[in-house]
Formats: structure tokens, sequence, C-alpha cells
């Protein structure tokens, strides 16, 4: 019994007592505290303070009358209640415990008062200046009067009313950049050449007179920055500096021209140290250099990595490692597809991110220690899972290019103990990747991979393996199978990772790949030729060489391999005869250091023959990534066959009364000069050989296409026409002995 009374107490408290507290709650403004002045008394309230009251005694005599219905629908529970807790049924209407309760929590004002803005001005002395209320002020258009006037007043004395003026009419400026009309701004810019003046004006002479303004005097050796913070006149002017410096970086979100953007950046170049002092702004003045760096015009990157650059050297604990962070994370994004108009931005960024690695050794490990593995591990994964996803994930630009900006990282800042651990397993992840699909079609992607490890092994004084991987294509290639398909253009290997099957059957594969072998493989001789044990490197690859040049009948290809053949043949002597000399043992590290230390000094026949090569070399590999016409892509002759057809209509105007009866049988004889099967026959017999011909000659001379039909005209052009520098003109040329030209004007004889 005393529980179900209990619980019917406990339902009633719910279903009676609680909900008939709630309907008034917001009546009563007299009980509810004020918060800070910003609560008022409605005017109704003011004019009749009795409505609470009166609210108070109907919800009295409600709870009496629901009392009452109580005694007759559960007259126990209502003995119970007299029984037990008489407070419940005793009561007067001035019963306060329900203001009270209200007084325990807030309540929603019936109005809301208009804060003050709370902003105070100082005058130039320092002193509050009286609050202004928060009214619509009318707006002072800017003009270019009000410019001069400015420009004059900066020159001759900065004061910080003066720069605050400035501050806001530049503040105007800045929005109307984004369409916000000014805001809430002071002044107004309206005209376009108004808005030039001024910011002209900003980016001219602000920073001069914020420096005289401070008293801040710039260190002569540049060494030392001087940061505005350590003036006494800082805290004065920090708030419209602070509106100034964001002022400026909004402005270069918003720009779009390359002259402009760059001539802003010179700005915020200059501004670097105020920046360093407010940690805010300097936030969002890197991310906008980070933006320009990896997407601006070359002049806007150059400009946007140097104030990085001075960001990072003056804060390094602060940004050095979040910038890296977003560095190379943006130049991986840029990284994605390449091009030979990228080529240049994509080696800027390699150049400038490595300059950037190279201010904290310490910083620069943790990095490359968590990016090389994750390498590695795409390459694992690739190893093991063998699909074709997991392929792509490691057959890709992006990922070669990573390969190529850590390989210059750690060439770059050798010797370093810090980095040193890391050019072993960074050799190891480049030679897996060579090693995942080692076939024809992926030889270009292998040519990148071995000219990072020739850039890692001379730098670091670190051997490695490379030659193995190149003189493999000369045993998977059959250099003397006739090519399928003719082609005009060489291929780029400087911006291809694979190749097609259409590329393996045409003839400007062969003969690029020759070019790219005798590149790489001079190269990576060259690195090693002061070497004391040269003679032993070389001696397989002399072995490999001459095998090649007994199987192989195609002279373009034999004549650059036997040039080479001789060089490193040359080398190898040399070395030989320098070591015959020599006094001390193979045991004695010092003495072999030192001997090849003066060997390099010297010079041997590669180094030189090679200094004379890569400078006719570059010129035309600077063709090639410029993305400009090569020179065989210019007033190239063009190959016309005659037409039958034409021909055959010029034989009936001239011989039409000889050989009327034989109109209707040529017609019917498709186009054909001879009457008759035997006759097409004949036709389609010369075509063929014409057609062979055509392909042993392009294999021995190199030459892109040819005609025997070509009457006297087209050759006369052909033989005038300019060609490509082929291999061999450019060994003659570093050679200095024998005439380009000559070599040039090829002959069948050739």
């Amino acid at each position: 019994m005393a529980g179900k009374q209990k619980r019917k107490l406990e339902d009633l408290s719910v279903d009676e007592f609680l909900v008939s507290g709630f309907d008034s709650a917001g009546e009563s403004e007299e009980d509810t505290p004020k918060q800070n002045g910003l609560t008022k008394k409605t005017k109704e309230q003011k004019s009749d303070p009795s409505t609470s009251e009166d609210a108070k005694k109907g919800k009295a005599n409600e709870h009496k009358q629901q009392l009452s219905r109580l005694k007759n629908k559960d007259p126990e529970f209502y003995k119970f209640l007299q029984e037990n807790d008489q407070t419940l049924l005793n009561f007067d209407d001035t019963d306060s415990s329900e203001d009270e309760d209200e007084k325990k929590y807030h309540r929603l004002p019936s109005a809301l008062e208009e804060a003050s803005s709370g902003e105070e001005d100082l005058d130039d002395d320092g002193q509050e200046a009286t609050k202004t209320s928060k009214k619509a002020v009318e707006t002072i258009k800017v003009t270019d009067k009000m410019i001069q006037e400015w420009k004059a007043a900066m020159k001759k004395q900065p004061t910080p009313r003066l720069f605050r003026e400035v501050t806001q009419a530049f503040k105007a400026a800045v929005a109307t950049t984004k369409g916000e009309g000014g805001g809430q701004c002071r002044y107004k810019v309206a005209d376009s050449s108004v808005f030039n003046a001024l910011v002209l004006f900003c980016i001219r002479d602000i920073h001069k007179a914020l420096q005289k303004m401070l008293n801040l005097k710039a260190d002569k050796d540049h060494k030392k920055l001087v940061l505005p913070s350590s003036s006494p006149k800082w805290p004065r002017n920090q708030i419209d500096i602070k509106m100034y410096l964001g002022g400026v970086v909004q402005l270069l979100s918003c720009l779009t021209e390359s002259t402009v953007i760059s001539a802003v950046l010179r700005h915020a170049n200059q501004l670097v140290p105020y920046y360093l002092c407010l940690p805010k702004q300097c936030r969002h003045l890197v991310k906008q250099l980070l933006k320009q760096w990896s997407t601006g015009e070359e002049t806007s990157r150059v400009l946007a990595f140097l104030a990085l650059n001075k960001i990072c050297r003056h804060k390094q604990d602060t940004y050095l490692s979040p910038i890296l962070k977003q560095m190379y994370i943006s130049y991986v994004q840029n990284c994605k597809f390449t091009s030979p108009n990228a080529l240049p931005m994509i080696n800027f960024m390699q150049r400038t991110l490595t300059e950037m690695y190279s201010l904290d050794t310490q910083a620069t490990y943790q990095h490359a220690f968590i990016y090389i593995r994750q390498l590695a591990i795409h390459l694992r994964n690739a190893m093991t899972m063998k699909k074709k996803e997991t392929y792509q994930s490691v057959y890709n630009w992006q990922y070669i290019h990573c390969l190529y900006l850590w390989c210059r990282v750690l060439s770059t800042l050798y010797p370093s103990d810090v980095l040193e651990p890391l050019i072993y397993p960074l050799c190891q992840v480049i030679i897996g990747t060579i090693k995942l699909v080692p076939t024809c079609k992926y030889y270009p992607l292998r040519m990148h991979c071995c000219r990072a490890l020739t850039l890692l092994s001379s730098s670091t004084n670190t051997f490695v393996p490379v030659v193995p991987f190149l003189l493999e294509i000369f045993q998977q290639v059959d250099f003397n199978k006739k090519p399928g398909r003719m082609s005009k253009k060489p291929i780029n290997f400087a911006v291809i990772l694979k190749l097609g099957k259409v590329n393996l059957m045409e003839k400007a594969y062969k003969d690029g790949l020759i070019d790219q072998l005798y590149d790489l493989i001079l190269e990576y001789f060259h690195t090693q030729a002061n070497s004391i044990g040269f003679p032993e490197l070389a001696l397989p690859t002399i072995m490999q060489l001459k095998a090649f040049l007994k199987e192989c009948k195609v002279a373009n290809y034999c004549k650059p391999v036997r040039q080479l053949l001789e060089k490193v043949q040359e080398n190898s002597s040399y070395i030989t005869g320098q070591r015959q000399k020599a006094a001390f043992g193979v045991a004695d590290a010092t003495a072999v250091a030192a001997w090849e230390k003066q060997t390099q000094v010297e010079g041997t026949p590669l180094s030189r023959y090679y200094s004379q090569w890569k400078k006719l070399r570059e010129k035309e590999i600077q063709l090639e990534i410029s993305g400009k016409e090569r020179m065989e892509d210019l007033d190239l002759p063009e190959i016309k066959r005659r037409k039958i057809q034409d021909k055959k209509v010029e034989d009936k105007k001239e011989f039409k009364d000889l050989f009327e009866s034989d109109s209707e049988s040529d017609e019917d004889g498709g186009g054909f000069k001879f009457r008759g099967k035997k006759g097409a026959r004949k036709s389609d017999d010369d075509e063929d050989d014409d057609l062979e011909d055509m392909l042993d000659m392009s294999d021995d001379e190199g030459i892109s296409g040819g005609d025997s039909d070509d009457d006297d005209d087209d050759d006369e052009k052909a033989s005038k026409a300019p060609q490509p520098l082929s291999s061999s003109a450019l060994m003659k040329m570093a050679e200095g002995g024998e005439d380009v030209v000559e070599d040039l004007e090829l002959s069948d004889d050739d």
C-alpha cells in the first residue's frame, strides 16, 4: 500500500506540480537577475506592475482545484498526504517557493539591449579617447588628392594617427577585391585608379614609414634580423600593424595578375620581421606563400621561396617542420603529370626544397626517414601482391620524382653524419624499383632510376652498381631487327616512363635507346674516371660492348658504341699507367685517396672528353625540355608519292588519239599504268621493292623516310633541309677533329 501511494506521489509531482509551474515562467521580469545591463523591463511591465502577482494567484487557485479533485478521485492517496505531508495540502497564496526556484535558473529576457562596440580610440599621446556609439558613420571617399597628402606626410614624419588612416583606407581597398564594398570601414574606395594608386603607395612607402615610426635600424650585415617588437613603440601601434598585415595577405589571395603578385610578394618579403611578431598573421602569410611557390609564375615562385626561407631561418623551431611538410606535399601534387613545360617547374621545386632541407639536418632526417620508408612500403606491397594496382603505385611520376628528390637531398647535404645512414636504403628502393617489372616498355623508367643512382653515387662517394642495368638492355633488344614503323619525331625519354607497343616497333625507339645508353654509361664512367680501380670496374663493360659490336650490323648503332668503347679503354689504359708509378700499397687508404684526388685535379682522357661533350649535349637536351621544336622538325621535306591517277589523266590528254580504245581498260585496271593483270602485278612488286629499299636505307642511315620515286626537286629539298644532331655529330664536335657538316650530309656509301 505504501509503495502504491509513493508511486502516485511521484506521478503527481511530475504531472500535476511541475507542469503547472512552467507555463508562466517567462512572464515575470522582476525576479530574473540582470546580466551586465543587457536586460530591461518592457513598457507593459512598467505600466502594470501587478501582472506577475495576478498570475501567481491564478496558479495557486488552479492548484487548489486540482487537490480537491484528487480527494474525490483517489481518497486513499489524499489520506496518505494528510498523514505524512501536510505542507503539500496547506499552503497560502503568498507562498514564494516557486519564486525562489525561479531565481535559481536563468530566464531569457523579453527584450535585449544593443551592446556597445567596446572599441576605444587612442590619441597621439596614448590617452583613452571618448567611446563612440555604434551608429552608422559616414564613409569618406578616398581620392587621389588624399593619397598624395598621405604620401607627403609619410615622407616627412609618420605618426600613429596618420598610419591608422592609411591602414583603414587600405583595408577598405582590399575589401573591394572580394566584393564586400568596404564593409564597416571608415573609408570607401570606389575608383579603380584610386585603388591602384593606394596599393602602389602602400607597397612602396609603408615599410620605410614603419621603420621610421618605430625607430628601427636595419642590420648592416643583414645577418641578424631586428624584430619590430623590440621597439618601445610597438605596443602602441600593434593593432594597426596587425590590420595592415592582414590586408596584405588578403590582397595576395585575391590577385591574379602575375606582375602585381610579384610586387606584393616583394613587399611581403620586406614585412617578414613584422609577421614573425604576429603568429596568426604569419600562418596566413605562409599559407599564401606555399600556394604561390607551388602554383604561381616563375618570378612569384622565387619570391615566395625567398620569403619562406627567411621565415624558417629566423623561426626554425616554430615554422620549419610544418613548412617542410607542406612543401613536400605540394611537390608531390605537382609531380603527378610530367611534360616538357612542367619539367623546369619540377626541377625548381626540387632545388628549392633541397635548400630548405639544408637548414636543419635533424629535421631533414625525420622527414626523409618517414617518406623513404613510405616509398619502400609501396614497393614491398607491389612485390608481394603483384597486382596491377600495386604496380601502378610504384610505376608513376610521383614515385620517380620523389626518389630523385631524396637522391638530390642526400647528395647536396653530403657529408652529413646524420643523413648518411639513409643512403643505403634509398639505393635499395631504387634498385628494387628497376627490378620490379624488367620489361622493354619500362626502359624509360629504368633510365630515370639509373640517372638518380649515378647522381647519388658520384656525390656521396658510394659505389653503386649502375652499369649492369644498362648493359642488360644490349642483351634484351635486337638492334638488327628492322623496325615495323617509321616515325617522324624522336621519342623524348625525359618525359615518359612507359612505351607502348607502337613505340617499340618504331625506329625512333632504338635510336633514342642508343643515345640514352651512350649518355648514361659515359656519365657514370665519368664519375669513376679518377678511381684507382677503374680498369677492373670497366672490364665487364668493355667485354659487353665488344660482344655487341660483333653482333650488330647497323652502322648508326655501332658507331657511337665503338667510340664509347674507345674512350673507356683509353681511360683504363691511362689509369693503369698511373698506377704503375705509384709507390704505395692497396691497403693504404689514405695514400689511395690522395692519389685519386691528385688524378682528378690533373684530369683524365675520359673527363676531358666528357666536359666538351656535355656542353654540346646540354644544348640539345634544353630543346627537348623547353618544348621547342627540334631541328628535325623544321622544314622537313614532305615525301609525296606521285598520284598515278593524275598521271593517267595527263597521258589521256597527250595521247588521246593513239590510245582511244584503251581508255576503258585503264579505268577498269584500278588506276595502274600497265593494262591487264600482268601489268598490275608488276606495279605491286615494284612498290614493295621500293618500300624494302626505303626500310634498308633508313636502318643504315637513320633517315625518317624516303621514296625511290621522288623527283629531283624533292631530293634537292631533302639535301638542303636541316637535320638533327646525331650522336656521331656530337662526338665529332666534342673531339674537334672532324667537320660536322660532313656527318650531317650522309651518303648511301656510309
